[in-house]
């Protein structure tokens, strides 16, 4: 038998992708926060993703009040601008598109933009929000896709293997490995 030891729980689940949400203010200005906490919630119908907010975020108060944003999901070569986007608070007038060396993209659906940088965007309405400890689960109904098409294999799938996804694990950042098989929805 393998022994097996008890350890203080936090961030349990992983690994989990790193995301960098964007959104919007009443003027259109534009704010990033980087999250570990983005997940699917719901996967054909509808589409519905989750990230986990800490209420004393900007970004927190601008998803509530605009009701929408864009989960990027970042490639291990844009590390050092999840960690500055992590760093700083838009709320003193960052503009971390500029400081981090990112580009905006104008949405299809929504106010909020797009990271020209990252080869996936979900742009996503908001359909609720709940309190859930520490954070706050908002909930975004995924109203379009984007992805690079580069990032796509000959038979129009995504190839996990050129995504170069950013992953978390307890205390440092990883990037996917093997693909191990397939399975089918």
């Amino acid at each position: 038998m393998v022994e097996k030891v008890q350890i203080q729980p936090r961030r349990p689940v992983y690994p989990t992708p790193v995301g960098l949400i964007t959104s919007v203010d009443s003027k259109g200005r534009p704010n990033i926060i980087a999250l570990g906490e983005v997940f699917n919630l719901s996967i054909v119908q509808p589409v519905w993703v989750g990230i986990s907010v800490r209420e004393a975020t900007y970004s927190h108060g601008l998803i509530k009040e605009q009701e929408e944003f864009v989960v990027n999901l970042p490639t291990a070569d844009l590390l050092d601008a999840v960690l500055g986007c992590g760093s700083c608070s838009g709320r003193d007038g960052i503009d971390k598109f500029q400081k981090f060396g990112l580009t905006p993209r104008p949405a299809m659906q929504v106010k909020s933009p797009l990271i020209d940088e990252c080869p996936v965007n979900l742009e996503c309405k908001l359909v609720g929000f709940h309190h859930v400890g520490d954070h706050d689960l908002f909930i975004g109904n995924v109203v379009t896709q984007h992805i690079n098409k580069e990032m796509l294999s000959a038979q129009g799938d995504i190839d996990a293997g050129k995504l170069d996804t950013i992953i978390m694990m307890p205390k440092s950042f990883w990037r996917m490995g093997d693909k191990l098989g397939t399975f089918r929805i």
